[in-house]
């Protein structure tokens, strides 16, 4: 579905505030097909992601998993793994 969203469960540390408050953002933006609505639509638009943001939250926080918390300095390294065996070596440092 959308790429750029992030998963955000079982992570130490847990998800911040705003990487719920982005994620939330890429959701609706993906919904609507708006990446910065119209002045008419803006009130609605950002009204859904504060509700999407808060719907995440309770979901992330009654999440439950009897699996470790995952490192988000390993599961960075195996995106780019990933993404260097699908577009091709290239060195981004």
């Amino acid at each position: 579905m959308c790429r750029n969203i992030k998963t955000l469960f079982n992570f130490d540390p847990p998800a911040t505030e705003d990487e719920i408050q982005a994620a939330s953002l890429q959701f609706v933006r993906k919904l609507s097909g708006f990446n910065k609505p119209s002045k008419e639509n803006e009130a609605a638009f950002h009204r859904a992601v504060e509700e999407v943001a808060a719907v995440a939250r309770n979901l992330l926080d009654e999440l439950v998993t009897k699996a470790g918390p995952r490192n988000r300095e390993v599961e960075m390294e195996r995106a780019r793994a990933r993404s260097a065996k699908r577009f091709g070596a290239e060195d981004r440092t």
